[in-house]
């Protein structure tokens, strides 16, 4: 019943850094495990990142992993992701995602996403 709101894409040179957020409202936001997924033109939906409810258990997909960062403040409401060594790769509609588990957070729920590009 969770209701989610991105912000803070834009467009970033290669090799700079970018940060995204995500509000929260409905529910109780510390049950909810969040995470981030992303899709870009003519691909997937790909998993990026996801946080454990108290926020000790973090993971994150092969292609961010070194490079990007999520992290969750429960009594703001809050989950972000800070985006490292951007690439063009990268470039995507950003989706905040809640669930039961950071297992189970596609099948959860999702905001209307922000658009992240990386130039060349």
């Amino acid at each position: 019943q969770v209701q989610l709101v991105e912000s803070g894409g834009g467009l970033v040179q290669a090799g700079g850094s970018l940060r995204v957020s995500c509000a929260a409202s409905g529910g109780t936001f510390s049950s909810y495990a969040m995470g981030w997924f992303r899709q870009a033109p003519g691909k997937e939906r790909e998993f990026v990142a996801g946080v454990s409810r108290s926020g000790g258990i973090t993971s994150y997909g092969d292609s961010v992993k070194g490079r990007f960062t999520i992290s969750r403040d429960n009594g703001k409401n809050t989950v972000t992701l800070q985006m490292n060594s951007l690439k063009p790769e990268d470039t995507a509609v950003y989706y905040c995602a809640a669930g039961a588990s950071i297992a189970t957070l596609r099948i959860g729920s999702w905001g209307q996403g922000t658009q992240v590009t990386v130039s060349s």
